[in-house]
């Protein structure tokens, strides 16, 4: 088995983690606070697990709160329609990944009047439509008068994802390619998939990604250039919860606040979370990447 076909069993396994809308931890496996200490009460983090910025965020932040006294649980999502209607409910009290500047603008603004945002813990995050290496493309321009070639298909992820509402609203319309391509949605596994065997069958694809994501670095692939700015900005990647939480728990708000992560930390962070160690062994990542981190991080909490 190659490194990269480790890599996309993987990326499918924490797909399958997913399966369910809404699917909560049994009590045997809810996380406690040192000593089970509950005093600080219970938070809930809500992430999709195909999603690994919000999967690598979720263990950073589960060890950290643990360490502050809170009894954490985790609730797997596959859309992020159910999530963000699970924080504004109050069902749900933390997404640790949220792209609200731009992404997942319109769920911020369907309701953020029920949301708090903590804090920006990342601000270089965008989209963008990438190619294998050996295409001969070189910018999303070029992709006009080529529908033939791709099939008429631009592949995506989830249906109500950032990658797929913005190249669908934005992106495509920009260069005029909305008539002359479909983008054909999916979860991120069957995405990744589709793309792994096209790439070994030297096959054209296209398909949407976005940064920062580990499969930039790992997969035979090439950004093509954003020559008329359709993904606009970068953008910043936010922990969000539900109305008054801040208030319910100060002290993890304050925590929160603090997080943040440059490139070169956030990278490993998740590479550790999702290819050194994979499903199950996240604790063992954090461990791994607090220790490599060790007096880096003024936020840290320790134990």
């Amino acid at each position: 088995m190659t490194n990269r076909t480790r890599i996309t069993t993987g990326i499918l396994a924490l797909g399958l983690g997913g399966s369910l809308a809404l699917t909560g931890c049994s009590a045997d496996d809810a996380a406690t606070g040192p000593e089970g200490d509950t005093e600080k009460g219970t938070i809930t983090i809500g992430y999709l697990p195909a999603w690994t910025d919000s999967l690598s965020n979720t263990f950073l932040l589960q060890d950290q709160l643990e360490k502050l006294g809170y009894t954490v649980e985790l609730e797997t999502l596959t859309e992020a329609g159910p999530l963000y209607t699970g924080l504004s409910e109050g069902d749900i009290d933390i997404y640790p990944s949220a792209w609200i500047d731009v992404a997942q603008a319109s769920y911020w603004e369907r309701f953020s009047d029920d949301l708090e945002d903590l804090g920006e813990y990342y601000s270089e995050a965008s989209g963008l439509l990438a190619v294998p290496s050996y295409v001969d493309l070189d910018s999303i321009a070029d992709l006009k008068g080529q529908g033939e070639r791709f099939g008429g298909k631009i592949y995506t992820i989830e249906p109500g994802s950032g990658a797929a509402t913005y190249a669908q609203e934005s992106l495509l319309p920009a260069y005029g390619l909305d008539e002359e391509y479909e983008l054909v949605t999916s979860s991120t596994p069957a995405m990744l998939t589709v793309l792994e065997d096209a790439i070994r069958n030297q096959e054209d694809i296209v398909v949407t990604l976005w940064r920062p994501y580990w499969v930039n670095d790992v997969f035979d692939i090439k950004e093509l250039e954003d020559t008329e700015d359709g993904y606009g900005e970068p953008e910043g990647l936010h922990y969000i919860a539900h109305k008054g939480f801040t208030e319910e728990f100060p002290e993890a708000a304050d925590l929160i606040g603090q997080i943040t992560l440059d490139d070169e930390q956030y990278g490993s962070l998740e590479n550790l979370v999702v290819n050194e160690y994979g499903p199950d062994k996240e604790p063992e990542a954090i461990d791994a990447w607090l220790a490599d981190h060790e007096g880096q991080l003024d936020w840290v909490v320790s134990e």
